[in-house]
This record gives C-alpha cells, structure tokens and sequence, in this order.
C-alpha cells in the first residue's frame, strides 16, 4: 500500500482523461478507471494509483510519469525495458504493462505497472514499532536481496540488449556520467564537488566482474508485507556495472539511517552478509572508493535538484548542504590516503 495525498481536482481530472484515452489505444487494455489518486512518494516520479476494473477483474496499477523537475533525469522506456526483462527473473519486481515514451498520450514520459501489495518504510530498520529481532531479519533480508539482484542472469535474460556492459571501466563510466550531470545542471561553482571527481579519477578501480546494479536501492524502494518482501521498485537508475557500486551505495555515511541498526547491525555486519550470501569476499579498498563516489553521486543529485527548483519545475529546493560537503570530501580523502 502506497501512502496518497490530496491532489486538486482538475489535476485529477486531466490525468484521467488522458489516462482514459492512452488506455484505450491499448488492445489488451479493457475496462474502466476507477479510484484513481496521486501516491506521495517518488522524489523523482509522479506516481498515480488506479485499479482497472473489467469484466470480473481488477487490476491494480501505477503510473509513473516524470514530473517537470526533479533530483534525476531518467528515461522511461529503459526503465520499461528493464522491468520487462526482470519479470522472468526470481526479483520481486512489479510487471511492466503499458508505456508513452514520449509523452504525446500522457502529457510527459510516462509507463504503467502492476501495483504490488505492502507498505513503504524509510526508516524501518529503526522503526521502534517493529521488535528488535524483527528489524535485524528485515536487515539481512534486505541484504540478501540486494545479493539477488547481483546474481541476476543479465545476459539470459536479455538485458544487453538494453543496458551497455562498461567491462572493467564500470567505476569511471559512472563517474563520468555524473560529472558530465554536474557540469550540465550547476548553476555555480562546486570547487569541492571538482575536486572529488578528480582525486576519484585518479584512482578509479577496475571491476571484477559484471552484475545489473540497481543504483538506488533503499528500504525507501522495498515494498513490505507484513515481514515479507513484496517488492523491489525504482529502476529509473538501473544499469550495468560493479556489484561494489551498489553495496557502496548502502554502506555510505550519508544513508547510515537507512540500512543500518545501532549496536545491533552496523556495516561491518552488512558487508560480511553480503559475503556469505554471495559467496565472494568484498574487496574493501575498491569498496572505499564506491563509498566516496555514492556520497558525491548524493551532492550532484542535489545540484541537479536546485537547478530545476531555480528553473521552477519543482517546489522544492535542493542544495549540497555543508555536511553534505563535508562527507563527501572526508570519503574522498579517507580513500585516496
């Protein structure tokens, strides 16, 4: 279940009949839309919850449409591509049904997928509703997914033809790409955004191996009924690289509210998760740098997020903050020493 919030009616109103007519070019779309409301989540997304309703059917649905501004640019049919490719897989992923790549039907960019059931819990590890003993299995639970989605057979499932494999040079095809998101969206200077960038380069590790990264995986994105994991969504960032990318990701300063449990489950215990649940042993140097780049990944994302705020595609405004800065600058100098 996805929290909603109140939307004025003529917002409402125009979704539905562009809604309406999209579904209705749509052959293997039958039925009418019914209970149709805005979701508050998806910092990047504009997410919509609806049920089409046939003859003795229902079928719950979500539509994601990318909202004028937002943290991130992403795009549509790879996020499509992606899910459909997964539906064959072992991952909980939602089914991808219908998708407007362009935004002529829709308005903006915009695709359909099943809605799964649960609920969505930032902070549920330190959740204090939840027992102890519970949250420490929700924390290995979610380790072991993240482990899923790594061991994904990319390649039998079709996702090359999709997703680029960057071979060995994963590290530095992602920091180029967000240094190229740096340099397109600021709208000043960030000397100490720069300078990361370069001491990373300097010292961009080579991959091991090849795994699809889910590039944004947090509580945040995990779907939870009851215990059970319902759903892994957000593919928007999806690719292709190093399986340290993600796992830097979900050990970095900046998300340690998320995936960690004071006393109880700290990184060293979700890194050595990780290790017996893979079957490999975590190269802990080449994860040092992935933890710098993903917290310098967060302050970009945040550039990218003042610029469309200055522009007024969002209301909300987004800045690097003096921690922000500060983190990312103490991993990049924690690594390069």
């Amino acid at each position: 279940m996805t929290a909603t919030t109140t939307t004025p009616a003529t917002e409402t109103s125009r979704v539905a009949e562009l809604l309406h007519a999209f579904l209705a070019s749509q052959p293997d779309a039958a039925g009418r839309i019914v209970d149709l409301r805005r979701a508050d989540t998806g910092r990047s997304r504009n997410n919509w919850l609806f049920d089409l309703v046939g003859d003795g059917s229902r079928e719950p649905l979500i539509l994601r449409t990318d909202p004028l501004g937002g943290l991130i640019d992403t795009n549509r049919s790879v996020e499509f591509a992606v899910l459909r490719s997964l539906e064959s897989s072992p991952l909980p992923t939602p089914a991808a049904r219908w998708l407007d790549p362009n935004g002529r039907a829709l308005g903006r960019p915009s695709l359909i997928m099943s809605r799964l059931p649960g609920e969505c819990d930032y902070r549920v590890l330190r959740n204090p509703a939840r027992v102890l003993d519970e949250r420490i299995g929700l924390a290995r639970t979610f380790c072991e997914l993240l482990a899923s989605v790594h061991d994904v057979d990319w390649r039998g499932l079709g996702l090359s033809a999709t997703l680029t494999d960057p071979g060995p040079e994963a590290a530095r095809t992602q920091l180029n790409h967000w240094a190229t998101v740096l340099r397109t969206d600021q709208v000043e200077p960030w000397p100490e955004l720069e300078y990361a960038i370069a001491v990373l380069d300097e010292r961009a590790p080579l991959s091991a191996s090849t795994v699809l990264v889910h590039a944004d995986f947090k509580p945040g994105n995990i779907l939870l009924d009851g215990d059970r994991v319902s759903a892994l969504l957000d593919w928007e960032l999806a690719h292709l690289g190093d399986p340290l990318e993600d796992l830097g990701w979900v050990t970095q300063p900046l998300r340690t509210a998320e995936h960690t449990i004071p006393g109880s489950w700290d990184t060293a215990d979700l890194i050595a998760h990780y290790e017996r649940t893979i079957g490999t042993r975590v190269a802990l140097d080449a994860l040092d740098w992935w933890v710098a780049f993903s917290a310098l990944k967060t302050a970009i994302m945040q550039v990218s997020g003042l610029r469309a705020f200055l522009a007024g595609r969002t209301e909300q405004p987004y800045r690097p903050t003096r921690r922000v800065l500060s983190t990312v600058l103490d991993a990049v100098l924690e690594d390069y020493t």
